[in-house]
């Protein structure tokens, strides 16, 4: 069972587009939205929700009115001002424990908190595992490890040939949760001058833990010397670049009706697309 995880630098490069794409091209897979902070694969693949089920983790300061004498000590030393008028702001609180430690009255604990929900859905592309995280809520990176377990262990089930992750954008510790361990990952980068320096730090990411990697320009063509940057430093670094996808509003056309491009026309950007899913096709059974 091969797993691809599409990332890049940033937000904004049109990767989820890419991936309801995807979606729609390959056979014999299960979908994964790793993007659990501000997931919206869905909006694409439109879910039909089967199992929904609660993510806990990390923890909460309660205070207990009755033994509480309010004696001022929390709200003193508390760093986060997570504490007013003796009650506990839950978004405030980072959950440290040190109101819990220094309470001389032992009218503090520590609750595990509600942090989100996860879902195993049915698309019309294939299944969905995906999530969302609880406003002002962390751990992000565990709900990400979380949405790639159920999604293996339902390929492995399935007899699936491979799974199809969309990655969050940046190069922090959800991307770090979705890609360690993936056998290739796409980075979708921009002909911009963010996009370029994004790219560069995400491919840094995929060498540190030995991820093979493509890279896809988005929208090439809206600055053709920075596109032309992009191609020679993959080529000093030895990284293919799978993809040039030129600018169209019939990606904007497509994501108002609700569908990936692929499904909507058949112009240039389809075309390219439909040639990088056979490019990552056949990387995916070579490794």
């Amino acid at each position: 069972m091969k797993e691809l995880v599409v990332l890049s630098g940033k937000g904004g490069t049109g990767k989820t587009s890419i991936v309801g794409s995807l979606a729609a091209l390959a056979e014999d897979k299960i979908l994964a939205d790793c993007d659990v902070d501000a997931a919206d694969l869905h909006l694409l693949l439109e879910p039909v929700v089967r199992q929904k089920q609660e993510f806990w983790s990390g923890q909460v300061a309660v205070i207990d009115e009755e033994k509480c004498t309010q004696c001022g000590l929390c709200p003193e030393l508390c760093h986060f001002e997570a504490i007013k008028d003796f009650r506990v702001d839950p978004v405030s609180c980072e959950g440290c424990g040190f109101c819990y430690h220094i309470c001389p009255d032992e009218a503090i604990t520590m609750k595990e908190n509600l942090s989100g929900h996860w879902f195993i859905s049915d698309t019309k592309y294939g299944p969905l595992v995906h999530a969302r995280l609880g406003i002002a809520q962390e751990n992000s990176g565990k709900l990400v490890a979380l949405v790639r377990q159920q999604a293996r262990e339902m390929a492995e089930k399935q007899g699936a040939a491979c799974i199809i992750s969309d990655g969050p954008p940046g190069i922090g510790c959800p991307v770090i949760s979705s890609l360690s361990g993936a056998s290739l990952a796409l980075l979708v980068t921009e002909p911009t001058l963010s996009g370029i320096h994004d790219l560069e730090r995400v491919l840094g990411v995929c060498r540190h833990f030995g991820v093979p990697a493509l890279v896809c320009i988005n929208k090439y063509d809206i600055n053709e010397e920075n596109s032309r940057r992009i191609e020679d430093y993959c080529l000093k670094q030895e990284v293919e670049v799978a993809a040039r996808i030129p600018f169209d509003n019939i990606v904007t056309e497509a994501m108002v009706k609700g569908l990936p491009v692929v499904q909507y026309s058949d112009g240039p950007v389809s075309r390219e697309i439909k040639l990088l899913w056979q490019n990552i096709a056949g990387r995916l059974s070579a490794n």
